[in-house]
């Protein structure tokens, strides 16, 4: 059976939270960055950050990534946990890490990409998390951080509040490398949001979230890492997004058909996918070809679904996820989405 989910406990101004890099320890890179978030956390959110051994130590072992993580949780004075920024092998981590330590202290942790790993994990212990708010993407951003990003990272840090998460006026994917000394003081460039794309939009579900990167969770199906049986998941919204890597169409296809065939996407009746990143610093591509990524992305988790689950209702472009601004939505936690309304409610 699907675990009972609980939310762990809300931070208050002046609390300590760790700063971890279970995936990529990019603080050991682009320290300016790193500091920009901080004093931001500091400065804007009044918290306390508090870093381990890993935060900054490029390509440390899983052992000792695992060891932080284990820390965080386990030193009663941390009301809470966030990432620095995702990663590509965070499931290495996960044999080190200590579940019996986690139940005894739940915490809410942050973080999305690579951390769906440790989100998933989370969430077979019962212990529901936020998926966004990793400190370098979005505390990190050029100039300011968008008022949406703070707002909703601080709508879930601090509050026990219905917060509705409403479709943006313009989002950006157009960033300048890290490396470059202008990074952080040039204006993120903004496109208008052609808003959200509504399919079969006839019913209401509050549930529980489940879900995150596709890539992600098609490397946890993979390993078989902390997987349930499919029957566990019914009834759940899932939460669907890909990265800046940009995965083809017919990959994605692949992806979710794979998921399909062992019986996973007929448990959701609802599903929440994120706005595609269509453009990254390796492959700028000019505004039509991105409108036609993203077409092509929605034609296939369509298609996907025709197949698998052709009654769920899917709202496309929702603004979470490898996106700027960024909500930051319940893992485990409830939603609510409400097609007749066109309405998607967080329950924080």
């Amino acid at each position: 059976m699907r675990p009972e989910l609980s939310v762990p406990p809300k931070l208050s101004p002046g609390d300590r939270v760790a700063i971890l890099s279970p995936s990529f320890a990019a603080p050991a890179v682009f320290a300016g960055v790193h500091e920009l978030a901080m004093r931001r956390l500091r400065e804007d959110l009044e918290l306390v950050a508090v870093e381990y051994p890993t935060t900054r130590a490029l390509d440390a072992s899983p052992q000792a990534r695992a060891a932080d993580v284990m820390a965080a949780f386990a030193d009663p004075d941390i009301h809470g946990v966030l990432a620095t920024i995702g990663g590509d092998d965070q499931i290495t981590v996960l044999p080190y890490l200590d579940p019996e330590v986690a139940r005894a202290n739940p915490k809410p942790f942050f973080g999305y990409s690579d951390n769906t790993n440790l989100l998933n994990w989370l969430w077979n212990l019962g212990i529901a998390g936020y998926h966004g708010g990793s400190t370098m993407v979005h505390l990190g951003r050029p100039v300011s951080t968008h008022p949406v990003s703070l707002e909703s990272l601080r709508s879930a840090l601090f509050v026990h509040e219905d917060v509705e998460i409403r479709p943006v006026e313009a989002f950006g994917e157009d960033e300048i490398g890290w490396n470059d000394p202008a990074a952080s003081s040039t204006e993120v460039h903004m496109t208008p949001a052609p808003g959200w794309t509504w399919h079969q939009p006839g019913t209401v579900l509050t549930a529980p979230t489940w879900g995150g990167n596709l890539e992600i969770l098609h490397w946890i199906l993979a390993a078989d890492r902390w997987v349930r049986p499919v029957d566990d998941y019914a009834g759940c919204i899932l939460l669907l997004e890909t990265s800046e890597e940009m995965p083809t169409a017919q990959e994605v296809s692949r992806m979710l058909r794979n998921a399909g065939e062992r019986g996973l996407l007929g448990q959701f009746p609802a599903v929440l996918v994120g706005r595609a990143r269509a453009s990254n610093f390796d492959q700028v591509r000019p505004p039509e070809q991105r409108a036609g990524y993203r077409a092509e992305q929605r034609a296939a988790v369509l298609g996907a679904f025709a197949t698998y689950h052709p009654e769920a209702m899917i709202v496309f472009d929702v603004d979470f996820g490898h996106t700027d601004p960024q909500w930051v939505l319940p893992y485990g936690g409830t939603m609510t989405v409400d097609g007749p309304a066109r309405r998607i409610v967080a329950h924080y």
